[in-house]
């Protein structure tokens, strides 16, 4: 009986991460990042989880010293809360396991990434860099 429960309970366990994960507004968002990013590279093929990782966890060079990497406010452990650097205040978790919102409101995604990208990486963030980072926290 147990040889045949644990692979529907994991069947399950994939089922309901993946429905966790996937929202129409964040898939309309990350669709239109994927259009802006073919349109700035004929070679784009597609976003990564695993450049989406290294965006979040840095260390970044040409943003401010003490904010090189997202995880530098919100924690290695996308799942955790965060702190904001200068003033302590809380920050919900950056995964979207953890805060289902997330990724979800156009204009307040476009705020964060128009004001943290420049102190992180002293840049704005291409939109390949912004549909790699969301799909890597809608994976966490």
């Amino acid at each position: 009986m147990i040889r045949f429960l644990m692979p529907t309970l994991a069947v399950f366990a994939v089922g309901g991460a993946i429905a966790a994960t996937a929202n129409p507004a964040r898939t309309a968002l990350l669709d239109g990042y994927a259009a802006q990013a073919k349109a700035q590279s004929a070679t784009f093929a597609g976003f990564s989880a695993e450049r989406g990782r290294a965006l979040y966890l840095g260390p970044h060079t040409g943003g401010k010293p003490e904010t090189n990497a997202c995880a530098a406010c919100h924690t290695p452990n996308p799942t955790a809360q965060g702190r904001h650097q200068r003033t302590g205040r809380a920050i919900e978790p950056m995964a979207v396991s953890a805060t289902p919102k997330r990724f979800t409101d156009p204009a307040e995604v476009e705020k964060r990434f128009d004001r943290d990208c420049p102190n992180v990486l002293g840049r704005a963030c291409t939109a390949q860099e912004k549909g790699d980072f969301i799909t890597y926290l809608a994976g966490q």
